[in-house]
């Protein structure tokens, strides 16, 4: 059982430091995830609050058939995705907002992040394709099993074996254009 499950169901039972340490140990990674689906920092975070508002005010049923990482970052991802739908018919950002958009994300990166090595490879992950970019996040940055990211992609193990392995040699050939020396990923 993992850490977040047992906050999860405190806060169920009316404890709301729970839901206070499931956004303390979940948000920054939620908020980076998130930012693979919307491209903004800003908007990703929206969406985590949302996330975490949904938790709140919905109190979803949390099953531990998978972990409460997989459960949140799945709930995360349809937030996001209906958010990406409504977004294609209307953009909402003014062009002057985007020189500060990018700032505060390189920020955030920054303090999240903390080596300048994975630093280098969280861009490089920003260059490949999206699906290649969201599977190396969850497994190597959220440190989720093939399974788990399965359930949070909606794809099947399989799937998600090959994808990983196609997504390495997209981002080792993305890195080898940044002249980047890197260990066997």
């Amino acid at each position: 059982m993992d850490n977040g499950a047992s906050s999860y169901r405190r806060f169920l039972k009316g404890d709301d430091n729970g839901i206070v340490e499931i956004i303390r140990d979940y948000k920054d990674g939620l908020i980076l995830f998130l930012n693979r689906y919307v491209n903004n920092i800003h908007i990703a975070e929206e969406l985590a609050e949302d996330t975490f508002f949904r938790l709140v005010t919905r109190k979803p049923r949390f099953v531990a058939k998978h972990s409460f990482k997989t459960w949140l970052y799945t709930i995360g991802r349809n937030i996001a995705i209906n958010y990406v739908k409504q977004a294609n018919k209307v953009s909402d950002i003014p062009i002057e907002d985007w020189e500060h958009i990018y700032a505060d994300e390189y920020s955030l990166e920054r303090s999240y992040l903390q080596e300048e090595r994975k630093i280098i490879v969280h861009r490089a992950l920003s260059k490949i394709k999206a699906d290649y970019s969201q599977v190396l996040y969850l497994k190597y940055f959220e440190d989720l099993s093939n399974e788990q990211i399965a359930t949070v992609m909606k794809k099947t193990k399989r799937q998600i074996e090959n994808l990983i392995y196609q997504a390495k040699q997209s981002l080792k050939s993305e890195l080898n254009k940044e002249g980047f020396g890197y260990e066997e990923l």
